[in-house]
């Protein structure tokens, strides 16, 4: 059941860590694009048939630049921790955009010193741009914590999506995200979350349609032996990130536990 809503400190990336946020702005609201739909999804788990109660707003708000939907990332963890907003996944796509998490080391950032935006998420650094579907979930977890849960259900939701559209994803032993296995192994999705006052924050980035040449100025996640690819580059089709959006926003659910309530 799909309801239409037309209403215009812990880090994960492979291992959880603490960080305290830092303060927080008020972001620019005249320059935020307009969701291209929103919608309440009632969560379930993998493998259950009856969904709760609690719903998850799935909001795709198409291109946003990635400083911008930091800023709303936040305004809505604020609301949410204050229990003003139900649980929210944010859909989007940035600007091309070197991120670097709290793990990321200096041998992984960019050779020809491209610009890096460090970010208070677990993980190291990775890249966001045009034909890549980024979500951030903001979600409240059930007591007591379980992160390294939370992220294994992130895995599954990124599997099933990329099972929809012709590719074998799977995880990787000591390593976070969704791989096509080698050799050499593949990254088709990365994770970096954190969690503050109960909450998550950040999340996945899954290469739907990108130009990968961008990767090849960084190690990506910090890993030297892999390499990335993306859902058109395994099938040849033409998959694009609506596409993908669409088949995450009905699977959205899986991002909560039955205990949630």
């Amino acid at each position: 059941m799909v309801l239409a809503c037309r209403k215009p400190n812990q880090e994960c990336g492979s291992c959880p860590q603490s960080q305290p946020r830092g303060g927080s702005r008020t972001a620019p609201r005249s320059g935020r694009p307009p969701a291209r739909h929103d919608r309440l999804i009632p969560a379930y788990s993998v493998g259950v048939s009856v969904p709760t109660l609690v719903p998850i707003q799935v909001r795709n708000l198409g291109e946003v630049p990635f400083l911008e939907a930091w800023e709303l990332q936040r305004e809505i963890h604020d609301a949410v921790v204050a229990g003003n907003m139900p649980d929210t996944l944010l859909l989007l796509e940035h600007e091309g955009v070197y991120t670097a998490g709290r793990r990321t080391q200096p041998e992984d950032r960019p050779i020809d010193g491209s610009p890096v935006i460090d970010v208070d998420r677990g993980g190291r650094i990775t890249w966001h741009g045009p034909g890549q579907l980024v979500g951030y979930p903001i979600i409240r977890l059930a007591e007591p914590l379980d992160v390294v849960g939370y992220v294994r259900r992130l895995e599954e939701l990124l599997i099933t999506t990329c099972a929809a559209f012709g590719v074998h994803g799977e995880r990787v032993a000591g390593r976070s995200g969704v791989w096509v296995v080698g050799p050499p192994d593949r990254k088709v999705a990365a994770i970096g979350v954190r969690v503050a006052r109960g909450v998550t924050m950040h999340g996945f980035a899954l290469n739907v349609s990108c130009d990968l040449a961008a990767y090849d100025r960084i190690v990506p996640c910090g890993i030297s032996d892999a390499g990335v690819t993306s859902i058109r580059q395994q099938t040849g089709g033409s998959t694009t990130v609506d596409d993908a959006a669409d088949r995450i926003t009905h699977l959205a659910g899986m991002l909560q536990s039955l205990d949630h309530a």
